[in-house]
Parts: C-alpha cells; sequence; structure tokens
C-alpha cells in the first residue's frame, strides 16, 4: 500500500486538527502528515489531510468551503459557539425569519469580519486562543473575506430561535464570526450552535471517511490514497515525452519552444505566466508541479515540486 497522496477525513467532534493528524500518523504508520483548513475542536466534517510527499500540494488545492451552521439567537458567548461561557441570555420568541432573512442579505458578498477572540489568528505571534485564555484583549484588525452563498434550510421558532444554513465561502471565512454579527445586527445576540464543513479545497463529506472507515479499510487492505490527479484536476497539465523526463527529475528548466512538436498539452491556461501545472510522464505518472515562465525570447517550463 502506497502512503502517498491525500485522504479525505471527516473529522469528529472534540479533536482538534493537529490531533487527527496524529492519529493518522499512527494509523498508516508514516511521519510526514499534514491537513489543509483547521478545524475547531468542535466542528466536525471535511478536514483534508495529506500524506507523504503530497504534503507539499497542499498550497495548490481548490480554494473555497462550504459548511452546514446552526445559529442560535438570543445567546452570545465569549468564544461565539457553545463551548465558550455566557455572556447573555435573553429569550427572544418575538424574532420572525422574514427579520433574520432581511438581515442575512447583509452577509453576502465581500464583507468584513473580525475573527472571534478564541481562534487561531495570530498577533504578535501569540494565537488569539492563548491570549483570551491568559485574560488579555488584545486589538485584531478586521479582515475582509467572501461569502459566495448563504442559503436558509430550517428555522425553528421559540425563545432561542434557531437557524440552519448552508454556507459557501472563500478562505479565512469565521462561520462563528458571521452568527455573532448577525446576531448583533438584529439586536438580539447570536451564537454558533452547531457547525459541519460540507466541502474544502474539493474535497466533500460525501466522499469522506470516518476514523471507523479507514481503521476499517485498513485491516481489510483496501485503503488507497487519493492519487494528485484527482484532486488537482483545476489545474492544467502537462506530459512530458520520456527524453524530457529525466531533464525534469534533475530540475532543469525546460523550453517549450524546443519540445512544443512532442508536448502534449492539456488546458489553455499553460501559457497563463506563473500557472501552476501538473506534470505526468506519458505513463500517467505524476512527476509534480510546474509554472510556466515567459521572457522577452523564450517561455519556460520550470520546476516548482518535483516528485
Amino acid at each position: 500500500m502506497t502512503s502517498e497522496g491525500f485522504l479525505n477525513l471527516n473529522k469528529p467532534a472534540g479533536m482538534t486538527s493537529h490531533d487527527c493528524v496524529g492519529r493518522v500518523r499512527k494509523l498508516l504508520k508514516i511521519k510526514r502528515v499534514g491537513h489543509g483548513g483547521t478545524l475547531d475542536p468542535a466542528v466536525t466534517g471535511v478536514l483534508p489531510i495529506a500524506l507523504g510527499k503530497a504534503t507539499r500540494l497542499l498550497q495548490f488545492l481548490l480554494p473555497g468551503k462550504a459548511y452546514r451552521g446552526t445559529i442560535r439567537f438570543g445567546l452570545t458567548t465569549a468564544t461565539d459557539d457553545l463551548e465558550g461561557e455566557i455572556l447573555s441570555s435573553q429569550p427572544v420568541p418575538e424574532l420572525s425569519l422574514e427579520t433574520v432573512q432581511a438581515a442575512l442579505a447583509n452577509f453576502i458578498g465581500k464583507i468584513s469580519q473580525f475573527p472571534p477572540n478564541y481562534s487561531a489568528v495570530q498577533v504578535g505571534g501569540k494565537r488569539l486562543y492563548d491570549l483570551a485564555r491568559q485574560g488579555k484583549t488584545v486589538e485584531v484588525s478586521a479582515r475582509n473575506v467572501e461569502v459566495f452563498q448563504l442559503e436558509i434550510l430550517d428555522w425553528r421558532p421559540g425563545d432561542f430561535p434557531e437557524l440552519d444554513l448552508a454556507i459557501a465561502c472563500g478562505p479565512g471565512t469565521y462561520i462563528r464570526s458571521i452568527a455573532r454579527d448577525l446576531g448583533a445586527m438584529l439586536n438580539v445576540g447570536g451564537t454558533l450552535a452547531a457547525l459541519t464543513r460540507t466541502a474544502s479545497n474539493g474535497f466533500s463529506i460525501e466522499q469522506s471517511l470516518s476514523f471507523a472507515d479507514l481503521e476499517m479499510q485498513l485491516e481489510s487492505g483496501t485503503f488507497s490514497p487519493l492519487l494528485p490527479s484527482q484532486v488537482l484536476g483545476h489545474l492544467g497539465a502537462i506530459v512530458l515525452p520520456a527524453e524530457f523526463v529525466k531533464r525534469w527529475f534533475q530540475g532543469q528548466r525546460l523550453p517549450i519552444s524546443e519540445i512544443m512538436t512532442d508536448l502534449k498539452i492539456e488546458n489553455n491556461s499553460l501559457f497563463s505566466p506563473s500557472s501552476p501545472l501538473q506534470v505526468y510522464d506519458e505513463s500517467d505518472k505524476f512527476l509534480g508541479i510546474g509554472q510556466v515562465v515567459k521572457s522577452d525570447t523564450n517561455i519556460i517550463l520550470a520546476p516548482q515540486i518535483v516528485f
């Protein structure tokens, strides 16, 4: 069994992303394991895991994430979710779905938000959650993020109404901040009651594996990591003829004009400046990531990551 590639892990509640990496190391008996897109311990769902040399490819994964979350109104906490100390609690049975819908429109598109006080954001080399646990309050700059979609899935009225949302967003977006800010805009308070990441970096929850699934596949010998070609399809691709493969492994920059007649080209993004490209040999073996570099006289395929 090869241990090079990717694992689409369905993270359980109660574990940090670092905990998940440690457990994967033990189960697969490999040292080199990394993850994309940190999840808070209480959050479940898609956690992309890179195995072996594939850790070098995390930076090339498809951006964007999707979540399914529940916001509870009438409640605020120190952590902006149910894990933290309750700061205020006031029943708001009069809150209507129509009022919430109108306010939600302010959270679609490019928005500015402050990260939660208890978050992994670093200030002066220290995590905000470490500073918050020490009772220290620091000023954090607002961050510009983008929310592509907010879809209402369910509404449960009552003293502490709850709203279920499907959220698609760009990197760096805090769903806890949306819950907090939406509650503040409505003057009722709000906090995140539950959150599951349903998609991340091109991985979906439907194809994810729980730790139980992973252990079962390892016992039966059926586990197979996802290949780079299965997760990097959004990038262009080049297939190098055999005579150029050795030069690639030597880290040489390859003038595309010299090999154009022999080069199989896929995807029109090939000649976009600085475009990362998947590089394969003629037997479809993944060779790494290259970058197209233009000069006044030539177009070069420069190795970025050589496998």
